[in-house]
């Protein structure tokens, strides 16, 4: 991930990698389906991380020619190891600024920017940077989600509010973890023509035990537990409060539970 002069909130531990993998493999349909890149295409995945969407990427695209770039040399090495282990041979690894990316201008057919931009203090700079970097009429995807749009039942007022602190963590780091609302005015703002935002929904109950345990636990659970010390050295809630939510999120795993989260998938083309 692009962490330009400010901290990835979620930290570069195993644990975070797991997350991140886990992450991927389970909303592997729901976000990666319909992105699929034409043979001889070549593609700038801006914020590959350790790899886990690139992976997906390159699958599903296997003609094409990617090139990865993340600011972190620690992540693109695990990248480099994630596509190794899969056999994948389309992908090239670059590390590099996304605020200052070393290609000439319309180098790439494509863009793929996916939990990126609520990291970074100037989303729409970021993007703007990116879209000279695009051919005439090429594409740019972007996703992102939104932690304001996270509900559930049983309702818990603690587990609300555990949530409630990783947002404004992230926004103290100069991110936004409820970026995924913005991107139509962001792609708008950068420049991009033909923009289209789809709202992709991850609905869970017991009759969904795959999503009950790879997104409910796995994914966003881990991902709030994993602000615990950062919520409670700035005071933002008690440990009470803190487990008490916590326990609620889990809760949601429950025969009687619903949990329900919104990705928002953006298009826009250089016109």
């Amino acid at each position: 991930m692009y962490m330009s002069r400010k901290k990835y909130i979620h930290g570069y531990t195993n644990r975070e990698s797991e997350r991140l993998s886990d992450q991927a493999q389970t909303l592997t349909g729901l976000l990666h389906d319909d992105t699929r890149y034409h043979e001889g295409s070549h593609v700038l995945e801006a914020g590959c991380g350790i790899g886990a969407q690139t992976v997906i990427l390159a699958k599903n695209s296997p003609g094409a020619c990617i090139t990865s770039v993340d600011i972190s040399a620690d992540s693109l090495h695990r990248a480099e190891g994630m596509t190794r282990k899969e056999g994948i041979a389309n992908v090239t690894f670059c590390q590099g600024d996304i605020f200052q990316l070393p290609f000439r201008h319309g180098t790439f057919d494509h863009i793929f920017v996916c939990f990126v931009l609520e990291h970074l203090p100037e989303p729409q700079r970021a993007l703007e940077q990116l879209r000279p970097l695009l051919k005439t009429c090429g594409t740019i995807t972007v996703i992102e989600g939104d932690h304001g749009s996270a509900f559930f039942y049983p309702e818990s007022r603690y587990a609300q509010k555990a949530i409630e602190c990783l947002v404004h963590l992230q926004r103290n780091m100069g991110g936004n973890a409820l970026i995924g609302r913005q991107l139509y005015p962001l792609l708008v703002a950068a420049g991009f023509g033909e923009v289209h935002v789809s709202p992709r929904m991850v609905y869970v109950d017991a009759s969904r035990p795959a999503l009950v345990d790879g997104f409910i636990n796995l994914t966003f659970t881990a991902m709030v537990e994993g602000v615990r010390n950062a919520a409670r050295e700035q005071g933002m809630i008690s440990l009470e409060e803190w487990d008490r939510g916590i326990r609620d999120l889990y809760r949601t795993c429950g025969k009687d539970g619903v949990f329900c989260y919104t990705f928002f998938k953006a298009t826009g083309t250089r016109t």
